[in-house]
């Protein structure tokens, strides 16, 4: 193999303050890697702007979460791309590490840019108008969004149900498509590390009574309709049952199912964990729930089968590639399916794949792996 000198690569991430966990956790692991194992040809380099707060502080906007994602527009659409403009000539590649902000690529040479393409869900409104029936200004935006994507001259993507979605809708040639897999956070695994203050006041406030686990946003795709349903279900059963949430807000139509169901004493909210707390409540948890009907991967089930946890979810083809036999699946709105498994999976947890078989699973997953795979992709580019 030919030595080539050292390239610069901006790794570009989302902004912080829109508290996407699971895409700031792909760009931090990938920033890692490449500055710990790939130094020798890559100088890798985190962009990311410092995000501006107008709206929020001007009196004429009253509704906080109006005038939170109307800072959100501005800060990507203007002033994200207005930087990265102005750093385009610090770099020679460009890895854009979410899909939703594809729009940057309009401001950098295509032919070194590479997309991440966790999913196609910022693209529903133009492919599905149907099912999912968004204003003019959306499907501006999401065109303008997918425009930047269709650009770029590598598009990665998690699974082979993400590639088949992309093939589907005809949004990228195949020949730019590279499969590269997540991988998993050190802190997960089924050997605790010494907890922290911060972890052992968690527990404490959680207590000693079993508990089911949902770690992830409160998205409409995530059906935490059915995750309230079928814990409300439960705790008739088991009425010393808790759930915990990890991640994400109430929307009103989910706080109203709360307060139907008169299971809000038995829920313990959480945001903004650390990664080692967040592990510690798998290896803690009875079983972990992801009740959604659509996913691009599910960083959640490799993280809690990596601690050992008992996984039930929803039966859709990427969580069945991604879990393999090593999980319990569901159908997915069936409230009384789910309902009868975690009951049995709570009766009788050795019922559950071997957790050997779970430990073996997750152990598939690398983030070395992932950052190989996509350092020898910008290493190619180079040489075309």
């Amino acid at each position: 193999m030919t030595k080539i000198a050292q390239f610069r690569l901006a790794i570009i991430c989302d902004y912080p303050e829109e508290n996407w966990h699971s895409m700031n956790l792909c760009a931090q692991m990938l920033l890692k890697h490449l500055q710990a194992e790939h130094t020798a040809p890559i100088q890798a380099t985190e962009v990311c702007p410092r995000f501006n707060w107008r709206c929020q502080k001007s009196p004429w906007f009253g509704e906080r979460h109006f005038a939170y994602n109307a800072d959100r527009l501005i800060n990507r659409f203007w002033d994200y791309p207005f930087y990265l403009y102005q750093r385009v000539k610090d770099f020679d590649f460009y890895h854009i590490a979410d899909h939703s902000y594809a729009h940057l690529a309009h401001v950098l040479p295509p032919e070194r840019t590479g997309v991440y393409c966790h999913d196609i869900d910022a693209f529903r409104s133009l492919l599905e108008p149907a099912q999912e029936p968004r204003p003019d200004w959306y499907k501006a935006m999401s065109r303008r969004i997918l425009n930047g994507l269709q650009s770029c001259a590598i598009v990665f993507y998690s699974t082979a149900e993400v590639k088949r979605q992309i093939e589907y809708y005809q949004l990228v040639e195949s020949s730019r498509l590279v499969f590269a897999p997540y991988g998993i956070a050190p802190e997960f695994s089924i050997t605790p590390e010494n907890a922290s203050i911060a972890d052992q006041q968690i527990l404490e406030q959680i207590g000693n009574a079993p508990f089911l686990l949902h770690v992830g946003s409160c998205i409409p795709r995530k059906r935490i309709d059915i995750l309230l349903q079928v814990f409300a279900q439960l705790q008739g059963i088991y009425p010393q049952l808790q759930l915990v949430k990890v991640s994400g807000e109430w929307t009103p139509i989910q706080q109203q199912q709360i307060a139907q169901l008169n299971i809000k004493k038995s829920i313990t909210h959480l945001q903004s964990l650390q990664r080692t707390t967040i592990a510690a409540l798998y290896r803690r948890a009875s079983a972990v729930l992801l009740t959604s009907e659509a996913e691009g991967f599910g960083l959640p089930v490799i993280e809690a089968l990596s601690c050992g946890a008992i996984a039930i979810v929803s039966d859709i083809p990427v969580l069945r590639e991604v879990g393999q036999e090593a999980v319990v699946y569901c159908p997915i709105s069936d409230v009384s399916a789910w309902v009868k498994t975690v009951e049995q999976l709570l009766l009788n947890p050795t019922s559950a794949p071997d957790i050997n078989l779970r430990l073996s699973q997750a152990n598939k997953y690398s983030w070395s792996a992932h950052t190989e795979i996509i350092a020898q992709s910008y290493l190619e580019l180079i040489s075309n």
